[in-house]
């Protein structure tokens, strides 16, 4: 679960910038004091209509995609979408029970025998693949209004980030798909041997709420690439955007059953897929609590897994640092998301020297630009919490901080907007001691602790007091101490001079309790196929 922040995609891809600019100007004019009108209400279909603040309009999905097709739930059991900006429900999809996972699966089995998606060359899943990216291209104003309703970032962020993500992961892994290589290896005259990588199966897919569309490109895109097919379990905070993806995969000319996508709470139809015998291989993105229950039912049955768990990440700054770039990463680090980031530095170690100085820069860098406010609106910066649970997780934790003895150097409060949705003030905590719960735990919102330290030795000690092992940044103009520290980390990603502009060409994961295996670039293709060794005898 990663920020893309704005500096890069807005420095990049130009062709977004018009796109945006004409969307917002047409946006601003068309907001309308309810969130969405149910304008047709197809009670036996499987879509209804939906009209967003923006005036945008489309139909929206509520099934269960199965063989290409929206389907009821066994029982038509269903859950509701919340907008967390107003807290008022959307609509209701259909929630998938133990005996739909049954039959997505089973459709996601026949579909990976049939010559139909087994005869095809790489090249041909490539072709698709690239389809897929050129759809979500030509809906990114649909996709990034449905992000934005449904889970509450900012329209901004949802079209000029996430979107583009999912266009290029999508293409990257469409590209690899007929170079994704065995090889010959030398034993001899005797004998001729050689390796080929074959898909692994049905892969069951289990994504989170924060980055709804990322996450669900992240997945689909190296388990389509090596040749699998996929049962894909939302989040049931967030189902409405993979939903619509789900039209376009259809529309790009993807087999029945190749990719089935599934609502549905993971008590429930989460557990099923990671326990169902016929799934061949689990992915994970969510806590490390979920992600050690999912390790535990894998287990019966020996599943390929990989999991990207949680995260507290460290950010040092050390004396030497240019504190005004110090301080705009910090910001995108923790603030980006609402805070809702599982690499977010939400730790920021200081060196003592420059201490004040740096947390009175970073200050004003949220005042300057984190505005709380409606998601639609251009000039949002931050919107509200995903949940009513997670605000009040977030506000918890606020409360603890301040219980221990930290000091509320900026926020610290509930920031509803005209009385409602799940805003939180960007809040900071300074005197921050490592013993503490808010320097320790994952809080997964707008909230960060500032502490201080002395020696680089002492620094490099502080960043890996941690359960976690998912990211970590730091800054210095020294590239010799950036290197050595950097190798000193105990983390899967490190940014230096930067944070958290993670890249969909490079390897994306974590240590410890952070996770297994590797997302993203071409090490994200070496968890969704199997390397099977052939060996000749040249003599017979």
């Amino acid at each position: 679960m990663a920020v893309f922040p704005s500096p890069r995609w807005l420095s990049a891809g130009g062709s977004w910038k018009p796109l945006l600019s004409s969307t917002l100007k047409s946006h601003t004019t068309t907001l309308k004091p309810r969130y969405f009108s149910l304008s047709t209400y197809l009670r036996n279909k499987m879509e209804v209509e939906l009209t967003a603040p923006n005036g945008r309009k489309w139909s929206q999905p509520l099934g269960l995609f199965i063989n290409n097709e929206f389907v009821k739930s066994s029982n038509e059991q269903k859950l509701a979408s919340i907008n967390p900006t107003t807290e008022e429900e959307i609509c209701s999809v259909y929630a998938a029970t133990s005996d739909d996972i049954d039959t997505a699966v089973a459709a996601a089995r026949k579909a990976f025998k049939d010559p139909s998606w087994k005869s095809l060359s790489g090249t041909e899943r490539g072709a698709l693949m690239v389809k897929l990216a050129d759809l979500v291209s030509q809906h990114a104003e649909t996709l990034a209004t449905i992000e934005c309703l449904d889970n509450g970032k900012p329209y901004t962020t949802a079209l000029t980030e996430n979107v583009p993500d999912v266009v290029n992961v999508f293409r990257y892994y469409g590209g690899y798909a007929d170079k994704n290589f065995g090889q010959v290896i030398d034993v001899g005259p005797a004998k001729f041997a050689y390796t080929v990588k074959e898909p692994l199966g049905v892969c069951g897919q289990i994504i989170p709420w924060n980055y709804p569309l990322d996450m669900a490109a992240w997945k689909l895109g190296p388990a389509l690439c090596c040749g699998n097919t996929v049962v894909l379990k939302l989040a049931e905070q967030t189902p409405l955007s993979v939903l619509y993806l789900a039209k376009l995969i259809k529309e790009a000319g993807f087999p029945p059953g190749v990719v089935n996508i599934i609502n549905g709470y993971g008590r429930e139809a989460g557990a099923a897929l990671v326990q169902h015998p016929q799934v061949d291989k689990i992915a994970f993105t969510g806590s490390t609590a979920t992600g050690k229950e999912i390790m535990k039912m894998a287990s019966t049955t020996m599943k390929n897994i990989t999991l990207e768990t949680g995260g507290k990440s460290p950010l040092i700054v050390f004396e030497d640092a240019d504190l005004d770039l110090a301080a705009t990463w910090s910001h995108i680090g923790i603030m980006s998301n609402q805070g809702q980031i599982c690499t977010a530095t939400s730790r920021i170690l200081v060196h003592e020297k420059i201490y004040d100085e740096f947390t009175e820069k970073f200050k004003a860098k949220i005042q300057e630009i984190s505005v709380l406010g409606d998601p639609f609106e251009e000039s949002t910066f931050q919107g509200p919490q995903v949940t009513k649970q997670q605000y009040e997780r977030v506000l918890s934790y606020i409360n603890i901080g301040k219980e221990e003895g930290a000091t509320v150097f900026l926020g610290g409060e509930a920031a509803p907007q005209k009385g409602k949705g799940f805003f939180i003030a960007p809040t900071v905590f300074t005197n921050v001691k490592p013993t503490m719960k808010i320097y320790r735990d994952e809080i997964f919102g707008p909230c960060v602790a500032i502490a201080s330290f002395k020696t680089e030795e002492e620094a490099v000690e502080m960043a890996n007091d941690s359960t976690y092992g998912l990211g970590a940044a730091l800054f210095t103009r020294d590239l010799n101490r950036a290197h050595r520290v950097a190798r000193e980390i105990e983390a899967g990603m490190v940014w230096i001079n930067s944070s958290n502009d993670s890249d969909f060409r490079v390897p994306f994961g974590g240590v410890k309790q952070s996770g297994i295996g590797r997302e993203l670039g071409e090490a994200g293709l070496a968890p969704y196929s199997n390397v099977k060794a052939i060996h000749v005898n040249m003599a017979a």
